[in-house]
């Protein structure tokens, strides 16, 4: 028989909620000792390492072996460093340089750096094979399009971070790259066979799990060739027949955000939380705009009704906690056995070289060469806001110029600056005459008003440099430089090679 007494401490020690604030509230930490099994931290709760720490400390000391997760993919995507931007380069520019031991040591620098800070669970690497270039959620947080590289750099990424007992954590299984669609606004259809995902999606999974893997995301994506009708987070065939029965997974299985509307719309947040559960989940990850005690409860109490009525089987559910608390042993032992120094650490610098490594050059023939004679003017074209950046998150190369080169002067341009203007280069021309331009974008491919505009100018500044920051599937302007990302680290290594540092050999066009 159930000691019903102790569902609401099993159903707590399943999530993993998000709060607001830079100290941990009263309600986590009461919640702590009630069972709680993990905290998710977002860009809200960061402000500095040292702040980081003390809120950690303050976790550890209602649960030593509590998980605390960040989604920190030192790229585009930051949460440790989202009031700067990352020193790292991110996943697609690792994969350009295809070199998987500077991977593995990128990711071992950031495991030190976020175990030091008390962080146990990062959900990284993004594991997923962006082999569309329309894809508006994934892009550059992807290793490439290329399911061999993906999968030795993701394994490689795994080992690094896991060095210090920072967990890893492949996600959107089954693989979130060949959609244009984003599961924050709806579910995402994965249109191909088993055999075609075996192939491709699913090889740089195998990957993880070899290495390792602790821990797997799953994503809000419907793959009708195993599951015609519920999204992967809520399919038992996925979770339990793929991941765990073929795959042989046997870590932990974690949603991606349970509000995101690839599950929310249809189940609701109660409902896909406990349909997660029975699908073969270990923990819910919630909190991204849900961050507070009533939907904590909300969540726990219905866990506890769902293994009261027998939609959920209570065996499940404490197989789910046992997963939960292995994990939180795993990290407290190896950080121990590795042994973590909490507190700020010195950077290393590996990110910001990386970054360097990664940048291409491409110069047409009459182009002037680099660097640049002058003080440049630099136009920065914003597409609308990938959901996964922070909007705190600064990006673009106009700040490091003007570190570099005092006098550069830049604008940044969005659609509703442009899109409807009969002449839109002019604007950009604007403040240019006799200096050197420089354009940075970000996917020019997938914003016709981008590439419309740039034709435009380029027709006047055949010289100007265009900076790609995104996949760099156009090379367009005199010289093309691509850095494959738009972190800290990124600009800052196509500011260095404009002003006349870090000039690599350029590509003829």
């Amino acid at each position: 028989m159930s000691k019903h007494g102790e569902l609401p401490e099993l159903a707590a020690a399943v999530l993993q909620p998000g709060f607001v604030g830079t100290s941990a509230p009263d309600w986590v930490r009461r919640w702590l000792g009630q069972g709680l099994g993990g905290v998710a931290l977002f860009a809200r709760n960061v402000e500095s390492p040292a702040q980081v720490s003390a809120l950690t400390a303050q976790l550890r000391a209602e649960r030593p072996d509590v998980i605390v997760a960040i989604d920190e993919e030192a790229g585009d995507v930051t949460r440790f460093e989202s009031r700067l931007g990352s020193s790292r380069p991110g996943n697609l520019a690792l994969g350009s340089i295809d070199d998987p031991l500077l991977t593995e040591a990128v990711a071992r620098d950031l495991g030190c750096e976020l175990a030091a800070a008390g962080i146990t669970l990062d959900y990284a690497p993004d594991a997923d094979v962006n082999n569309n270039p329309d894809n508006p959620v994934i892009g550059v947080r992807a290793f490439g399009a290329e399911p061999g590289l993906v999968a030795r750099h993701t394994a490689a990424f795994v080992r690094g971070l896991q060095t210090y007992g920072v967990a890893g954590c492949a996600k959107h299984f089954p693989g979130h790259g060949d959609t244009s669609v984003d599961s924050h606004h709806d579910v995402p259809l994965i249109d191909r066979t088993a055999e075609e995902l075996a192939a491709c999606e699913l090889v740089p999974f195998r990957a993880a799990i070899a290495a390792g893997a602790q821990v797997v995301m799953t994503g809000h994506l419907l793959v009708p060739a195993y599951d015609p009708d519920l999204p992967a987070t809520l399919s038992p065939r996925i979770l339990t027949g793929l991941l765990r029965e073929e795959l042989g997974f046997g870590g932990l299985i974690v949603t991606d955000g349970i509000e995101m509307q690839g599950v929310r719309r249809r189940f609701g947040l109660a409902g896909a939380t406990v349909r997660a559960l029975a699908a073969g989940v270990d923990a819910i990850c919630v909190g991204g705009d849900h961050a507070d005690e009533e939907t904590a409860i909300r969540l726990r109490d219905a866990i506890v009704a769902a293994v009261l009525s027998g939609e959920l089987p209570e065996a499940r559910l404490r197989d789910a906690v046992a997963r939960v608390r292995a994990l939180g042993a795993w990290t407290t032992r190896t950080q121990r056995e590795a042994g973590v120094v909490r507190g700020p650490q010195p950077l290393s610098g590996i990110g910001f070289d990386a970054a360097r490594r990664a940048v291409r050059v491409t110069r047409a023939e009459g182009a002037p060469e680099l660097p640049v004679t002058g003080v440049p003017h630099v136009v920065e074209f914003a597409p609308p806001r990938n959901i996964a950046i922070g909007e705190e998150t600064p990006w673009g190369i106009g700040a490091p110029l003007a570190e570099l080169l005092p006098g550069t002067t830049s604008v940044r341009l969005g659609a509703d600056d442009l899109e409807s203007l009969s002449d839109p280069a002019s604007v950009v021309l604007a403040g240019a005459a006799g200096r050197p331009l420089v354009l940075v974008v970000r996917d020019v491919h997938r914003h016709r008003w981008i590439a419309d505009t740039l034709a435009g100018v380029l027709a006047a500044r055949p010289d100007a440099i265009v900076v790609e920051m995104g996949i760099p599937v156009t090379v367009l302007g005199g010289i093309h430089v691509a850095t494959f990302g738009a972190t800290r680290a990124c600009g800052l290594a196509a500011a260095e090679l404009i002003a006349g540092a870090n000039v690599p050999e350029p590509v003829a066009a």
